[in-house]
């Protein structure tokens, strides 16, 4: 994720469970092959013709919940999309 004012985390995602039109689950991790740091899936629903995305990350502490709410991570989420996003059309 990068932050607006261009700070650069390192995160990587190994994806795991791939539920077709469903749900993506992978796992945040602090670098290239570092620890673990998070849960997360993105969810998806038909509803009235359009696709809505929701997001969830499990995070290890409500202490580390905080810190990344912090640094924006709520609003900086999104970017897993755009980033899978072009990954899939490269494809």
């Amino acid at each position: 994720m990068i932050a607006p004012d261009g700070t650069v985390f390192p995160n990587h995602h190994r994806y795991g469970e791939l539920r077709a039109n469903d749900q993506i689950s992978y796992t945040l991790l602090w670098g290239e092959n570092g620890p673990k740091h998070a849960d997360a899936w993105a969810n998806f629903a038909e509803r009235e013709g359009i696709t809505i995305v929701t997001l969830g990350t499990l995070l290890s502490s409500a202490s580390e919940f905080k810190e990344a709410k912090v640094f924006g991570a709520i609003e900086l989420g999104p970017q897993t999309l755009g980033k899978l996003a072009r990954f899939v059309k490269a494809g």
